[in-house]
Formats: structure tokens, C-alpha cells, sequence
């Protein structure tokens, strides 16, 4: 497993930056903007990682500016921590094992989502390729909020 990024909510993506790269220090290793989902993704490191996070894009801070306005009540801006593993499979079938509820399967192969016992949304990436679809995550279906 590696950790990959967390993830934060702005609603003002150019106050944010302002904060975590002028007045914080980190720095802006890629944008995404997303026409068709309406938001635009902002991935920082800090100077140390910098080298680092352009080469693995690991370890970062993601800022995710949805275009259309949202008010972030009880934690919702925080996003989810994110790792790779070697097989998502076999990661989640041992998280389910353990008494772990797989908030959002990984029916595509590549990506799941589960949460912490305090709530925190944790998603777990396929490290690769993504995997054939394959049952029972195939047509499992979503559980509670992710």
C-alpha cells in the first residue's frame, strides 16, 4: 500500500491557493478541469515532495473546486485519503473479512471506497491497470455514503 493524496473541498479555489501555496508554501503539481462534472482539481505538495510527487504523484494535497456553489457543513469539504494497493480484490475482501463495510465496491476493478470509525472516507485505488470486473464486486451495490 502507498499513500497517494487527500482530499479537501474549497469554495474559493483562488483564496485556497493563496493559502496553501503563497502563504503555506506548497506547490501546484497539476490542475484537471472537468467540464462535464463541474469542477477543477488542484494537486499540491510540499517543497520537500516536490521532485517526488511530480514522478509518482504521491504524496499530495488535492483541492477539489466544485463549480457550482456548495456550503460545507459537518466535515463534508474534508474529501477521503487515498492508497494504492497491489490488489483491490483482495484488499477488499480482507477489509469485509474483518468486519470492514465497503462503502462504494470496486465494480470497475480500479476503485473502492470505505470509511474509518470515525467516519473518514478512505479510497482505495488499484495500483495499475485496473482489474477485470469480477464478482461479486461486479454487481455489488453501494452501502451508506462514501
Amino acid at each position: 500500500m502507498r499513500f497517494l493524496h487527500t482530499m479537501v473541498r474549497v469554495a474559493d479555489l483562488d483564496a485556497s491557493l493563496d493559502f496553501y501555496c503563497a502563504k503555506l508554501g506548497l506547490r501546484e503539481i497539476s490542475r484537471q478541469d472537468n467540464e462535464k462534472g463541474r469542477f477543477t482539481l488542484v494537486f499540491l505538495a510540499a517543497p520537500a515532495d516536490e521532485e517526488t510527487a511530480r514522478e509518482t504523484k504521491a504524496p499530495l494535497v488535492e483541492l477539489t473546486y466544485n463549480w457550482d456553489p456548495e456550503v460545507y457543513t459537518g466535515g463534508r469539504n474534508f474529501g477521503h485519503l487515498a492508497y494504492k494497493v497491489d490488489d483491490i480484490y483482495a484488499t477488499c475482501q480482507k477489509l469485509m473479512d474483518a468486519g470492514v463495510t465497503i462503502n462504494r465496491p470496486p465494480r470497475d476493478g480500479n476503485m473502492a471506497f470505505i470509511r474509518s470509525p470515525d467516519g473518514i472516507s478512505i479510497e482505495l485505488l488499484q495500483e495499475g491497470a485496473p482489474l477485470a470486473p469480477a464478482e461479486p464486486w461486479a454487481s455489488m451495490a453501494n452501502t451508506g455514503n462514501w
